[in-house]
């Protein structure tokens, strides 16, 4: 009789080691899933005042959580939440080195936001192009081991350039083998390396096999502070411009209205294409947004015979409130200026 009770009793404790287990122990998968959307009155300061305003424009956000067996069968059936592995989401990355690589993108973001708002309001600015940091070294790269995560490069064969755009146009322009000399900043010294370029999957080009962002700085007479110390990532380049601009201006754009949206900004004002797109209409949808600007950007046809089913971010976003059955107007656009067109002729 006692052993009957004993092993039920270990029975019963090993099924509930695998409940705790399934819903606590962590798998080597993430959940991305609809994140914040925050209010930029909240985040940016400008000239020490802050918007005071009625209506508000916002930032979007993905939310990442480490799955559990229970978490990961529940994303496989939830509409807006994705299993992604480790190494689709870090991308080889470290745990550090993939928050350094957010922090360099977020900074990279916030700058170019604040040319874009003060060139649109005329205000006068420096804005001072440093090289580009670098985020990840490819494997096969012949700077692997010499560059490191974090680094500046600041000159190919001893040209530097204005923005990465040309950077990566004058590599590409040459063959895969061919040497070129690279000058790149490394706990502030100068240093310089030798390789040869490799070619990249993204495009099949010649180039130095690492992934870059844009090392900037900008000085202004004009006091521009971010409290965004918990956010990372370039996604919320142009909902930064619209709010610096509006507060610089003091111009009523929003007309009481809540809006999101989602894009990077660059140095021409080009609003650039994001992922998690249908998670960020769902957060923005949940939080009572009223208009949610979504990337208008083109898909080549080159990338679409590669990725026959690959949507523009302007399609995922129209299909993804569609299906929610939002009264949330989504609106398209491809540059700052169309943005602010849509808001001056908004009633």
């Amino acid at each position: 009789m006692k052993r009957d009770s004993l092993k039920k009793t270990l029975i019963l404790l090993i099924i509930a080691l695998a409940i705790c287990a399934s819903v606590f122990l962590p798998l080597p998968y993430y959940i991305e899933k609809p994140g914040s959307t925050i209010e930029l009155k909240d985040l940016i300061t400008v000239n020490d005042k802050k918007d005071q305003e009625d209506g508000s424009f916002s930032l979007t956000s993905v939310g990442v959580q480490q799955a559990s067996v229970v978490t990961a069968i529940k994303a496989k059936i939830s509409p807006f939440e994705e299993l992604v592995s480790e190494e689709d989401l870090f991308g080889g990355a470290s745990g550090e080195e993939y928050d350094q690589m957010q922090n360099y993108y977020m900074e990279s973001s916030q700058n170019a936001a604040i040319q874009q708002a003060l060139k649109l309001a005329k205000r006068p600015y420096n804005f001072e192009y440093k090289g580009v940091y670098v985020m990840n070294v490819m494997e096969n790269s012949s700077f692997n081991g010499k560059i490191d995560v974090g680094d500046t490069v600041t000159k190919v064969d001893g040209k530097s350039f204005d923005n990465n755009q040309d950077f990566m146009d004058y590599v590409q322009q040459k063959s895969v083998g061919d040497t070129v000399k690279v000058t790149y900043e490394h706990n502030d010294k100068s240093k310089k390396a030798s390789g040869k370029l490799v070619e990249l999957p993204s495009n099949q080009k010649a180039g130095i096999g690492i992934t870059l962002v844009d090392h900037t700085d900008i000085t202004s007479k004009d006091d521009i502070d971010f409290d965004v110390e918990d956010i990372g990532g370039p996604s919320a380049g142009l909902m930064f411009t619209l709010e610096i601009y509006e507060q610089l201006t003091e111009e009523d754009l929003r007309k009481g209205k809540d809006i999101a949206g989602t894009g990077t900004i660059d140095e021409k004002g080009k609003v650039g294409r994001i992922s998690g797109i249908d998670k960020k209409v769902a957060s923005a949808d949940e939080a009572g947004a009223q208009i949610f600007f979504a990337p208008n950007d083109t898909i080549s046809k080159k990338v679409l015979k590669k990725n026959p089913g690959l949507k523009s971010n302007y399609q995922e976003a129209k299909e993804t409130a569609d299906s929610l059955d939002t009264d949330m107007k989504i609106v398209p656009v491809k540059t700052l200026q169309d943005a602010i067109d849509y808001l001056k002729q908004m009633d």
